[in-house]
């Protein structure tokens, strides 16, 4: 399956709006309990009330919504400017081409470049933004995150 030819076709990838927040808080807890063996820094309602009053309303936040599913949110992007700050998909969607997409908006968004930090426990994410054009640029020993999980901060500069 290629990007071009992939379930994300069928989705709307759009700007978050604060009602979108309780979806996105969904999609990241449910993927990262999918993702890791270690918590987040913080308790749930904590995340939630974060990316409510402060990721969502302050950072460029992005969703795919799936419309065959009631416009329900599958996946989420949120962009500083220099860096893919979050993306989390639903568990059910890792595969499906909807991380290329929200990578290639992000390109599209950040023509310069773009860095991002990946836990280097998560091979399969490093696997991915290898494929999409990132390298890493530095290795972390985990005291810089509030998990304390070593990372890796990747780059990706246009030809």
């Amino acid at each position: 399956m290629t990007p071009h030819d992939s379930a994300a076709d069928g989705l709307i990838f759009r700007r978050a709006g604060p009602d979108d927040a309780a979806a996105i808080g969904d999609v990241w807890l449910t993927s990262w309990r999918a993702t890791f063996a270690f918590p987040p820094g913080h308790p749930d309602d904590d995340v939630r009330r974060w990316l409510r009053e402060e990721l969502v309303p302050q950072a460029e936040t992005w969703v795919a919504t799936d419309p065959a599913e009631a416009g329900r949110v599958v996946g989420m992007m949120a962009l500083s400017a220099t860096m893919i700050e979050q993306l989390y998909l639903a568990p059910e969607w890792v595969g499906r081409g909807v991380g290329h997409r929200f990578v290639e908006l992000a390109k599209e968004r950040r023509p310069a470049g773009l860095e991002l930090y990946c836990f280097q426990a998560n091979h399969h994410a490093r696997t991915f933004y290898e494929g999409q054009g990132f390298v890493p640029v530095a290795f972390g020993d985990g005291s810089a995150n509030e998990e304390r999980q070593p990372d890796i901060r990747f780059a990706w500069r246009p030809a």
